[in-house]
């Protein structure tokens, strides 16, 4: 079997080629996507290259600015293993194949990310309730009948 960093270090061409691909299909110059991530563009150009290995850091930076995935850049460093993923379930490509869809703008992109997250937080927190017992809420009061002055008579 093959160690981490054996593996990280035949992985570091194929990360180049996937930032390079990924830079190409967003329609980013090696200089926006330098300018973008925050990392000069020389130190970009080695790294699609596979001359450089990136630090953690700066594949974040990197995903942000391509809207892709931490994660997938992890992996294909050999910093993350494949088959780990941060909440222990794997990872939802929904994701990806919304980043990577040629037919969305990128306002429809974010919107369509937007509404993806806030179903998988609602669910989330859903299935962590379905766990636990409600807490018991004590009744609202009710409403005092409303009244009415009581007005004169004249006669």
């Amino acid at each position: 079997m093959a160690r981490l960093s054996d593996r990280a270090a035949g992985a570091v061409g194929s990360l180049g080629e996937y930032l390079a691909e990924q830079r190409r299909h967003a329609q980013l110059s090696l200089r926006q996507l330098s300018d973008l991530a925050g990392v000069s563009n020389p130190y970009l150009s080695q790294i699609e290259r596979g001359l450089r290995k990136p630090s953690a850091d700066v594949l974040q930076q990197l995903a942000k600015a391509l809207r892709i995935s931490a994660e997938t850049l992890y992996v294909r460093a050999g910093i993350l293993d494949p088959d780990d993923s941060s909440d222990g379930a794997r990872p939802s490509g929904v994701v990806d194949a919304v980043l990577l869809d040629p037919a969305l703008n990128e306002r429809q992109k974010r919107v369509l990310l937007d509404v993806y997250a806030s179903f998988v937080r609602e669910n989330t927190s859903d299935d962590d309730a379905a766990g636990k017992p409600e807490p018991a809420r004590p009744a609202a009061p009710k409403p005092a009948a409303k009244k009415t002055p009581a007005t004169k008579r004249t006669k």
